[in-house]
């Protein structure tokens, strides 16, 4: 990979053939695990500044009308994040000059806080190219990671690394963006607030509008301390339509008139036709709703433009013709962008004889991608199939994988949360949504812990299950897809970003990472895992205790930095009035095991009882629920899957929810509608 160094640019078309799609990631890791930042995006024109507001996008608007700017959001890696931006050059409008990919950071949080600040260019298969490390970030909120220009007709980026004490706002009003200070409609915007959905979302452009104040003169970056302001952030006013989440009264006699439904499953009767109708399902409203189509192919290297999709396709391959689920082409700017599709639903899994094939069509025929879709999930460095690729053709092809519960997510999202452009795509996504989670479709997601699950659990109840026992390995990623999936489920319900939280440094491999998970779990007979949930204090906590048959959920919330400690614990009693009553809680104290700890129906009427008598200083507080934990592998009503999905669901809505302060909830994207 291609390294540069701060000040130093390159052409673009002299690290790859395939450079009209590109895919730029913003990557950091934090010391304590709880750092994070925002990229941003400004379109210049000649002159240095944005034609228009439009020119300036960040999380409240991340996708470009035409597909040229697209954010992808955040990935999770060890112990920080990486951003991506995918670009598509051949759609970038032709006043625009230079591209500047900058981050930005909230409150006192500054770069200089940050471990391995890194900006990595790849093409649009993913293959990377280019790699920037930065080394001196400094006490700066705001950071211009680098810049795509034009030079004699050519793209190519130049490695800048240069810090803004500013901020967010401070760098945009820098490039002509109209930032709008008026107290009212900051009241209206509600606080700033960090936009991690687990996907692009699709949005208007920013209106046009004249300025409020007059912008002031260009001025150089600056690492000095500047007069803190309130924060500012242009306007997203178009409106979006989403749909209520109460059910209307129906209008039926009895229940057991069932609602006409566009999309109908009872006559399935095979896995074939299964595949058959979901594949079509979804194509077909993938066409009828740019949105959606657009949010599932971005991230595959897709252009923004027209899009047709078909089934059951012919293909010629040796002495039989291959039939692949369906075909995805876009067609932009006269070029063509094509993906194979193969589709399982229920238990089903990929084969890699039919996945070989498509790939090799794809290769001879030109084209980019090949789709996978099935309930599973493709976890880093662990493959669903396992596929050759001919180094010596010089086309590529990029093999990507889509979960039947990310479909889902991401229709839920749109319909829910972030909004479509009419009532008809709302209505078409609520209908995709409809077939998917009808128990007939055989596309719900991640539904079995695999073979290995029984065995596992007996040789941990018989204490037999010895480090390095494969099975264990298998349950560890079985547990990790698991952990995926609930992460989408809860993002679709709240509408915000929930991430996996990884302890690894920065670098370690996947593999070597389940390994000593998997050692673990032999040791000690616990899965553990950890969920970041935005808007909310602390993370997420989830053990499975394999030997005693429990669940564990818990979080872990500061010590307010204020105050005294009665006070406190009085003000988090009274913030868990609706909480059950078995909450655990227990008091986190400085340079010890563990403090006072009881249940929140004996501390109710003595919250005194949380403080420690010693009067050691206090850091926080651990709230935990236990539950009984399902012993089938399945995702049956006694299963072990189902147990942890309602485990985590009643621990945020009965827990957690009533922790999050109002101003830490997501900012809305736009003012939207609501349609009954």
């Amino acid at each position: 990979m291609y390294e540069l160094v701060k000040g130093a640019n390159v052409g673009l078309a002299t690290l790859s053939e395939s450079v009209d799609s590109v895919i730029v990631s913003l990557g950091w890791t934090s010391p304590t695990g709880e750092g994070d930042a925002d990229v941003s995006v400004l379109l210049l024109d000649a002159d240095g500044k944005v034609r228009s507001d439009a020119d300036f996008y960040f999380y409240n608007h991340p996708v470009a009308p035409d597909g040229s700017v697209q954010l992808l959001g955040k990935t999770p890696t060890g112990s920080g994040n990486q951003d991506r931006i995918s670009f598509d050059l051949t759609a970038i409008p032709d006043g625009v000059e230079r591209i500047v990919v900058a981050a930005s950071r909230y409150g006192d949080a500054h770069f200089g806080e940050l471990d391995d600040l890194q900006l990595t260019l790849a093409d649009g298969a993913g293959d990377g190219l280019l790699r920037f490390e930065i080394a001196d970030a400094g006490s700066v909120s705001a950071f211009i990671f680098g810049e795509l220009y034009r030079r004699d007709g050519q793209w190519k980026l130049r490695a800048v690394g240069q810090g803004y004490a500013t901020g967010l706002a401070g760098l945009a009003t820098d490039f002509g963006v109209d930032i709008d200070d008026d107290a009212a409609a900051e009241e209206a915007l509600d606080a700033e607030a960090v936009d991690e959905s687990a996907a692009p979302t699709p949005q208007a452009p920013v209106e046009s509008r004249a300025p409020l104040e007059a912008v002031p003169a260009p001025r150089p970056p600056q690492d000095e301390a500047a007069p803190k302001k309130a924060p500012a952030r242009p306007r997203t006013a178009k409106k979006k339509i989403t749909l209520p989440r109460e059910v209307r009264r129906s209008l039926a006699e009895n229940d057991s008139w069932k609602e006409a439904r566009l999309f109908p499953v009872s006559a399935l009767k095979s896995d074939r036709d299964r595949e058959t109708r979901a594949t079509s399902v979804l194509l077909s409203v993938m066409t009828q709703v740019p949105e959606f189509g657009r949010r599932l192919t971005a991230a595959f290297g897709a252009p923004a433009g027209r899009m047709e999709t078909y089934t059951e396709v012919s293909l010629p391959h040796g002495d039989s013709p291959r039939r692949p689920d369906g075909v995805i082409r876009v067609e932009r700017a006269g070029k063509l962008w094509t993906a194979l599709v193969e589709t399982k639903t229920n238990g089903n899994a990929l084969k890699a004889e039919q996945v070989q094939a498509y790939m090799d069509i794809a290769t001879r025929r030109g084209y980019e991608a090949v789709i996978t879709l099935s309930n599973d999930v493709a976890l880093e460095g662990s493959p669903l199939v396992d596929v050759k690729v001919d180094g010596r053709r010089k086309h590529k092809v990029a093999l990507w994988h889509l979960s039947w519960a990310e479909v889902a997510h991401q229709a839920q999202m749109l319909i829910r949360h972030d909004g479509v452009g009419n009532m008809a795509h709302a209505w078409l996504l609520q209908e995709l949504l409809h077939y998917l989670q009808h128990e007939n479709s055989g596309c719900h997601g991640f539904q079995n812990m695999g073979p290995a699950w029984v065995p596992v659990r007996n040789g941990i109840d018989d204490e037999t299950l010895c480090q390095g026992d494969p099975r264990a390995l298998e349950v560890v990623e079985s547990w990790e897809r698991l952990i995926r999936q609930v992460c989408l489920g809860l993002g679709g319900e709240l509408g915000q970003r929930v991430l996996p939280v990884q302890r690894a440094r920065r670098g370690t491999d996947p593999g070597a990472r389940r390994t000593l998970l998997a050692d673990q779990l032999c040791l000690d007979g616990k899965l553990q895992a950890e969920l970041r949930i935005e808007g909310t204090p602390g993370v997420l906590a989830i053990t499975a205790d394999l030997r005693t048959g429990r669940l564990r959920t818990s979080v872990e919330i500061p010590a307010p930095e204020q105050g005294y400690p009665l006070t406190w614990a009085k003000r988090l009693v009274r913030r868990l009035s609706e909480a059950p009553a078995d909450l655990h809680v227990e008091t986190l104290v400085e340079g010890e095991a563990g403090g006072p700890r009881g249940t929140l129906e004996r501390l109710r009427p003595e919250p005194g009882d949380m403080l420690p008598k010693s009067g050691v200083q206090i850091t926080g507080f651990r709230l935990s629920l236990f539950k009984g934990m399902g012993s089938t592998r399945g995702n049956a009503e006694s299963g072990f899957i189902r147990s942890v999905d309602d485990a985590v669901n009643r621990f945020h809505t009965s827990v957690v929810a009533h922790l999050e302060q109002p101003a830490q909830r997501r900012a809305p994207v736009a003012e939207r509608s609501s349609v009954g």
